[in-house]
């Protein structure tokens, strides 16, 4: 997001985009079952009964389907489901929230218990914001229309000369500055659409973002663009984000764990993901 800063200051959207990292945003100590009971975290939630969940508007595939976040379907509405069952919650207690990505790391309380927006995490926003471990691995990819220079001349020093766009505050912008650092500072737009629009109208020769993103970006939203390839891992992941020291991460945590052992996540991304698992890789 990306969003999107697959596997974001920084976003949005570790090892490759299978998701089977195991970085700890907010390290904490293990639970006790007990402490970790539906009853024990009613004192932790937004709203008493229920758990909120928060995601911006709209919602992409594959992470959401059909831009509807409540349905159960698409990687990130069924992995906040499977922690919430974790929890001893129903899927009518899960309510769901709207929360614009750049609001979601600024400072100040929350209206939601997390957050799931393909949201990297960073050790700046983690002075803002609280992070659970990682729920999914993250790998930057590059998108650009056919029969232009930029998709088939992509070497790092084809790439330092193109000018690129992304999306404010996520770590596919940070990836453009810090990893492939064009001659030309790379336009900023507001949202993935306007981003997306860029593109199409030639304001921009590429865009960078997670590789289900860029993916589905290329197949099935901007008829004649492709997806170049995806970057090598800089071990970035997606957390859930929390109001900083909300105590209720160390048991969404535990959830996290559980379904990386019982192999839940991993048969959710196979479900979802598995499309865009293998890309061939391109140097920045």
């Amino acid at each position: 997001m990306a969003a999107v800063a697959t596997t974001a200051v920084l976003a949005a959207c570790g090892s490759s985009a299978a998701g089977s990292g195991t970085g700890s945003a907010s390290p904490a100590a293990s639970p006790t079952v007990a402490s970790c009971s539906n009853a024990a975290i009613q004192k932790d939630l937004y709203q008493h009964g229920v758990l909120t969940v928060a995601t911006d508007k709209p919602a992409y595939p594959p992470w959401f389907e059909g831009n509807n976040p409540a349905n159960g379907k698409g990687y990130e509405s069924a992995v906040s489901y499977a922690i919430a069952r974790q929890l001893g919650f129903t899927n009518s207690q899960v309510h769901w929230a709207y929360e614009p990505f750049n609001a979601s790391y600024s400072p100040g309380p929350k209206k939601f218990d997390f957050d799931i927006n393909e949201i990297s995490y960073t050790p700046q926003r983690a002075t803002a914001v609280t992070f659970s471990d990682s729920y999914y691995d993250v790998q930057q990819a590059l998108v650009a229309l056919k029969n232009t220079p930029i998709a088939t001349g992509h070497t790092p020093a084809d790439l330092k000369g193109d000018i690129f766009g992304d999306q404010v505050g996520t770590t596919s912008l940070a990836f453009i500055n810090s990893e492939i650092q064009p001659t030309t500072r790379p336009k900023i737009f507001q949202t993935l659409n306007d981003v997306k629009e860029a593109l199409q109208t030639h304001q921009i020769a590429a865009l960078v973002t997670d590789t289900p993103t860029a993916q589905f970006i290329s197949s099935s939203e901007i008829k004649g663009s492709v997806m170049v390839g995806q970057f090598p891992s800089t071990g970035e992941h997606y957390g859930l984000l929390f109001s900083l020291g909300n105590p209720l991460v160390t048991c969404v945590n535990k959830a996290i764990t559980t379904l990386k052992s019982n192999g839940t996540l991993q048969a959710l991304q196979k479900k979802y993901l598995k499309i865009y698992l293998s890309v061939p890789v391109i140097k920045p």
